[in-house]
């Protein structure tokens, strides 16, 4: 993360005693990232309701299971990211716990090998580990009053008074930053995690009042001395907060779930259709490198064979894997990755639309509506989407000079991987399927 210095007197006051927990060698200025990361999410399998899946999916055997099978199919194309979302620091019964200090560790009877074992396992596999937790003070923490190592406190202490609901479930109570042993239990939380070799962390329920969280979060990985994807996530966060997030998190959640909460992962209209009107909102709020938009997972899995499936045909899972590249948001599976099919590792694994993404660069939407038109320079080449959000096919016709482009352009299909021939003044994707898209590179 960017380190900050508004906490500076905050930060004297409490991370001598907690230097003692971080790892040997540890360094507090660190390169923010500059990519957005690739991977895999647990929650799309965690929020089905297809037997066998839901919350009680998460353990540790299919843990290893998506572990192998990222690592087999899909981490050599630059997918690392292994995401353990929301549970796995809670009972069957969604009981949390934590330890005496009030930091949270795995569940026993989902993770019986425990945290820093399935760590050694993820990073076996040539894969990066990623936790997920909420804004805000869990309340069974408060009512354990734990004391918050290398302090006086407990957590008790560090909590607003009188006791303030907090984060977009009110589901915590609300953390007082003007307390320095506040910053000092978030740290202590995140020493922990480095301590397990943790290489991402999601904090979910963000709204314009948790942006003293994030920050904290964010100061807390500065001191661990270890690299850590931060992402503020919430269903979505308020927009109201996307000034003051940036500089703290890498990646801010700007839709609702991907996720259906039904029998199969998504479908078009729960709810992929709304980030084509979301997104732009957004994008004044963001900064590239190190600020993106999250779009949530992406349910391209498993279309045809055993287990969860998708809910979109492969014409809709093509159009996120274009869209979402065109963004550069993060690119991470959501789906049973064990039953990954042949089309979904054909459209995950295309080295040229993941190179959009990995510019970091973010778009320009140039047309709204059912045709839509997003542009996006990357060197001395434009990169064009189209995006037919109708329910029929059409033609598609851009003109060139509404890219900021004139003369003849070279143009390339990415998906496709072939040439196209030379466009001069207009080009026109034909009869673009409904839901589907084009993605180009004009030179």
């Amino acid at each position: 993360m960017i380190r900050t210095t508004r906490r500076a007197a905050v930060i004297a006051a409490c991370a001598l005693p907690l230097a003692l927990a971080l790892p040997s060698g540890a360094a507090e200025a660190r390169t923010p990232y500059v990519k957005p990361f690739m991977g895999w999410s647990s929650w799309s399998v965690e929020s089905s309701t297809r037997s066998g899946y839901g919350t009680h999916w998460l353990n540790e055997g299919n843990i290893k299971n998506a572990a192998d099978a990222l690592s087999s199919k899909l981490s050599s194309s630059g997918y690392k990211n292994l995401n353990i979302d929301a549970g796995w620091d809670a009972d069957y019964d969604w009981n949390f716990h934590s330890d005496a200090n009030g930091i949270p560790n795995a569940d026993p009877e989902r993770f019986p090998g425990g945290m820093p074992a399935l760590s050694d396992y993820v990073h076996g596999k040539g894969l990066k580990l990623g936790l997920y937790g909420g804004a805000g003070l869990q309340k069974f923490v408060y009512d354990k009053d734990a004391p918050i190592l290398g302090t006086d406190c407990t957590t008790q202490d560090i909590v607003v008074k009188p006791l303030t609901p907090t984060n977009k479930w009110e589901s915590n109570w609300k953390i007082d930053w003007s307390n320095p042993c506040s910053q000092a239990y978030i740290d202590s939380i995140v020493a922990r995690f480095a301590s397990w070799g943790v290489d991402f962390i999601k904090i979910d329920g963000v709204t314009k009042d948790n942006v003293d969280d994030i920050e904290a979060w964010s100061t807390a990985i500065d001191h661990s001395g270890r690299s850590m994807w931060l992402t503020a996530s919430a269903w979505p966060v308020d927009l109201a907060a996307g000034d003051g997030l940036k500089g703290h998190a890498n990646g801010v959640r700007v839709d609702t779930d991907v996720e259906c909460y039904c029998e199969t992962t998504s479908s078009w209209t729960s709810s992929v259709d709304d980030r084509f009107t979301d997104l732009p909102a957004w994008l004044p709020k963001l900064s590239a490198p190190g600020y993106l938009a999250d779009l949530d997972s992406m349910p391209i899995n498993n279309n045809t064979g055993s287990g969860l499936q998708d809910g979109l045909t492969d014409t809709e899972r093509q159009t996120v894997m274009s869209f979402w590249s065109m963004a550069s948001a993060p690119l991470y599976v959501g789906g049973d990755i064990y039953f990954l099919d042949d089309k979904a590792k054909a459209i995950l694994t295309n080295p040229e639309v993941i190179a959009v993404d990995q510019s970091a660069v973010l778009p320009r939407q140039v047309r709204s509506g059912d045709t839509q038109v997003w542009t996006k320079k990357v060197g001395g080449a434009t990169y064009l989407g189209v995006f037919n959000l109708g329910s029929s096919a059409t033609d598609i016709k851009v003109d060139l000079k509404d890219l900021g482009l004139s003369g003849t352009r070279k143009v390339r299909d990415l998906v496709d991987r072939k040439d196209l021939a030379a466009a001069s003044g207009s080009w026109t994707a034909p009869a673009v399927p409904a839901h589907g898209s084009r993605l180009i590179k004009l030179s």
